[in-house]
């Protein structure tokens, strides 16, 4: 059942979405979509993604992120925002709810006084040509490239499950509605990692982890460690930003721009942030506090580049069109230099 607290995100059990009666699987719905409506944000448990396959998933992360930065950078990032693929080191990215103009330097130089301290590899689908994979040479990492794509479309299957529920949930006939929009192959596996970094930088906002967005697909899901440092904004009072507390083996669903633009704005796409994790290690550096290490693994799923997104609020808007829209700035093209001094 959901949990209704005020302030808190709401918690949803899968668990009889696919064994369950008609009627069951409704009720799954309607409290997915009030969920939707109310905050953008809700845990999902019992999501149908192995707790083993997320433990392997995380297993694999560390490894990639352990290796020395020489070895990370034989699949770095292509310069720019149009290919969203492989390793981004710290500082390369910064994220930002601006929407950048062709030709905007003045205001790209300016997002990106306050570096992002985090390091990301972006995966997507072998069959996508305007997304091409950057893969680590196989001696590097031996049997990462076969499992990050087991991971990739096991993710996929929980995530139809959820386009069905929402389709039932806004009150669709044809509960496979956007799955028509959805064939996987346009879908984001991001895996992060967050490095130690002084806590009074980051409290400072001389650095930051991940400043306050909203994501631009369908719907992403998020699977993250114990350390915490995910906020949502609190849904009735705009800049006021609450905790999306790990919950063991679930994983966090939020609402993504397109999803809204769908719905007419009846679910809402929500901004969040990473920040400082509440709980620090106890590890000094040169007498300073240190955040701890973060993982977190989003999976975004997004509609198809040629799809359209129509609906009565808006004018229609192709998905491949609004991604780039969106990722204006948020890759240079010439990239920024690593971030080492943390």
């Amino acid at each position: 059942m959901m949990a209704l607290e005020q302030d808190a995100i709401p918690v949803i059990d899968f668990g009889e979405w696919s064994k369950g009666s008609a009627n069951d699987k409704k009720c799954i719905a309607q409290e997915l979509t009030v969920a939707c409506r109310r905050v953008g944000f809700v845990y999902i448990v019992n999501h149908g993604v192995p707790n083993d396959l997320l433990e392997e998933a995380f297993r694999w992360s560390e490894k990639l992120f352990d290796l020395p930065q020489e070895k990370k950078m034989l699949a770095p990032h292509p310069p720019g925002p149009t290919v969203h693929r492989g390793y981004s080191w710290p500082g390369l990215e910064k994220v930002s709810q601006d929407i950048i103009k062709d030709g905007d330097e003045t205001r790209e130089v300016e997002n990106r006084k306050i570096s992002d301290v985090k390091e990301s590899y972006e995966i997507g689908s072998e069959e996508s040509e305007l997304q091409p994979n950057v893969w680590l040479p196989e001696d590097v990492l031996p049997g990462f490239r076969e499992f990050a794509m087991q991971f990739y479309w096991k993710c996929f299957e929980a995530a139809k499950q959820l386009l069905r529920a929402l389709a039932i949930g806004v009150g669709l006939e044809d509960e496979d509605f956007f799955l028509r929009f959805h064939s996987g192959e346009n879908n984001q596996l991001r895996l992060l990692h967050y490095p130690p970094v002084e806590a009074e930088k980051l409290s400072s906002n001389e650095v930051a982890r991940m400043p306050a967005h909203s994501d631009w697909g369908t719907i992403t899901m998020l699977f993250q460690d114990e350390c915490g440092g995910l906020q949502v904004e609190h849904p009735n009072e705009p800049d006021h930003f609450v905790d999306a507390t790990p919950m063991k083996n679930a994983l966090v669903m939020n609402v993504g721009d397109l999803l809204m633009r769908w719905s007419n704005d009846s679910l809402k796409s929500t901004l969040h942030r990473v920040t400082l994790p509440p709980v620090q290690d106890k590890s000094q550096f040169d007498d300073k506090a240190m955040t701890r290490r973060r993982y977190s693994i989003p999976y975004f799923v997004s509609p198809d580049p040629a799809a359209i997104i129509e609906c009565l609020s808006y004018e229609p808007v192709v998905q491949e069109d609004y991604r780039r829209m969106r990722g204006r700035g948020q890759y240079a093209e010439t990239p920024a230099a690593a971030v080492t001094a943390f």
